[in-house]
């Protein structure tokens, strides 16, 4: 995995309304480990890899695939799930996109046929989909209603999702940049609008400057619809981004333009347990769901992992 990261020092922020070259430097030499990057996809391949490499026929890669929980103690051993098929992996390539475009129901998973699977230990770290959660949720709902009132007592509380409404959404494209030569490569770039409509920031892709920017909007600006005006686009740049403004040709300004916006999942978490009996347990986003403007959340698992080695 470290081969694949890119080491980021630290940080170049414009202020609203400073000029392309008034970006102030921060470089954080008070960490006791130098903070590392790695793209998801990179993420993933590397995970792949190592496993088709050192696990052959001992882990099983399954794609385009939905699990839906049928018995959490099924005989009192293990959980019974159906997996099913998926007509797309729209859902499971970007589950930040959930609400992105109105799908139809073919663009969902099919339950028709379930292969019907035991295990004795399900993880679920299926991300914002919150499968597995979801049916914690409904099946420790029918467990308490099932109870006595002193029963419920000793159960003590149910599992549940607590569920936000997002009354600020926010929208992003993303943008692949190449950073100028004199320019350091490996910063977070970050750049935004004095009256907030506008949040820029970048992190590095690759050691020769590649960069991925995402672009944040609200959700009804223009400029976060498909297919919007490229030259309403170039123009917003020009005024608000400048800096960045010059590093995107004309075919890019209208590549950003066209392409359909992506959503963030909305904040929610999970309480007060973690797993569901002997033989359940959930990790990560389907824990608690944050905004994920980089998808962070990996590296800084690998950045604690880092840490405690060192320690």
């Amino acid at each position: 995995v470290e081969a694949c990261c890119i080491a980021v020092p630290g940080r170049m922020d414009w202020a609203p309304d400073a000029g392309p070259d008034e970006g102030v430097e921060r470089i954080f030499t008070d960490r006791p480990i130098m903070t590392q990057v790695l793209p998801r996809d990179k993420l993933v391949g590397v995970l792949h890899q190592h496993i088709i490499q050192h696990y052959q026929g001992k882990i099983e890669l399954e794609y385009k695939k939905e699990v839906t929980p049928i018995d959490f103690d099924h005989n009192g051993s293990s959980a019974l799930i159906g997996v099913s098929d998926c007509a797309t992996d729209f859902l499971r390539d970007i589950p930040s996109n959930v609400g992105m475009k109105n799908l139809s129901e073919d663009s969902f998973c099919g339950t028709d046929s379930l292969e019907l699977i035991t295990t004795s230990l399900l993880v679920a770290a299926d991300g914002t989909q919150r499968t597995i959660a979801n049916g914690m949720e409904k099946a420790d709902k029918q467990k308490r209603d099932s109870m006595s009132f002193f029963d419920k007592l000793r159960y003590g509380p149910s599992f549940h999702i607590r569920r936000y409404v997002d009354d600020n959404q926010r929208v992003y494209k993303t943008i692949p940049i190449k950073v100028p030569s004199k320019w350091r490569n490996n910063l977070n770039f970050s750049a935004r609008s004095k009256d907030g409509r506008i949040l820029f920031d970048s992190l590095p892709a690759d050691a020769d400057g590649n960069q991925c920017a995402v672009l944040l909007l609200k959700r009804t600006d223009e400029l976060a619809q498909e297919n919007s005006d490229p030259k309403n686009l170039r123009a917003v740049f020009e005024e608000v981004l400048p800096q960045f403004s010059a590093l995107l040709d004309d075919d890019m300004i209208e590549s950003v333009a066209q392409k359909a916006p992506s959503f963030l999942p909305s904040f929610r978490y999970v309480a007060p347990r973690l797993n569901q009996g002997d033989h359940t347990v959930i990790l990560g986003d389907a824990i608690h769901t944050v905004k994920p403007y980089f998808g962070l959340g990996a590296n800084s698992a690998l950045e604690d992992v880092q840490v405690g080695w060192i320690s």
